[in-house]
């Protein structure tokens, strides 16, 4: 019985692979804003509302799911599809210094889904989306500047304190929406209780 009970609780129902294709299409939408707004661009780093929707699959959707509808999103892009930052795509981009972004967007659901499933508190929520937060930045930009220093052409004067300065103009906006992320998901699951808290 209960290899039955794991078995059902780990397989993909039809309203969860809804739910996962939802907040892959999400993902790519925050990842063109800049698109329409070009302004957004800082330095080397477009700013996006990846890690806002990432965080959100994450706290929504729990760690499995969340981390799943992430990696769909990366694998889409890797395949071809613009779906990147600036309409591009294809498997070159894994070349692209901030690659390390949107590898770290799986890691960011699925801790913030990881962190809300073992407690339903609103507080939780709000820890676990700027717990994810934090490590998208340091994922990120750590990855950015070693990709810089080993195999992409750095900027004149590229400096591990330069990579954290391009980060400062996007940090108050996803703290922000971090916490934003935090109490909409909170409220959201309690309507939709997609996770089951321990």
């Amino acid at each position: 019985m209960a290899t039955v009970t794991e078995h059902t609780h780990h397989k993909l129902r039809t309203v969860d692979i809804a739910y996962i294709g939802l907040f892959s299409t999400l993902m790519m939408i925050g990842a063109n804003i800049t698109s329409f707004v070009p302004f957004l661009v800082v330095g080397g780093v477009p700013i996006t509302l990846q890690t806002f929707f990432a965080i959100l699959a994450g706290l929504i959707l729990g760690s499995r799911k969340g981390a799943l509808a992430c990696t769909v999103y990366m694998c889409i892009g890797l395949a071809g599809a613009p779906v990147f930052a600036l309409f591009s795509g294809g498997f070159s981009k894994i070349l692209s210094p901030t690659f390390g972004f949107i590898v770290s967007y799986i890691l960011v659901a699925f801790i913030a889904g990881l962190i809300v499933e073992r407690s339903g508190t609103k507080v939780s929520y709000i820890v676990a989306a700027l717990v994810a937060f934090v490590i998208n930045y340091l994922f990120g930009t750590n990855w950015m500047y070693f990709a810089y220093k080993i195999w992409a052409s750095a900027p004149e004067g590229f400096t591990y304190k330069l990579a954290w300065l391009w980060m400062v103009p996007p940090l108050p906006k996803d703290i922000i929406l971090s916490i934003f992320a935090g109490i909409f998901a909170h409220r959201l699951q309690k309507t939709l209780k997609i996770i089951p808290i321990k």
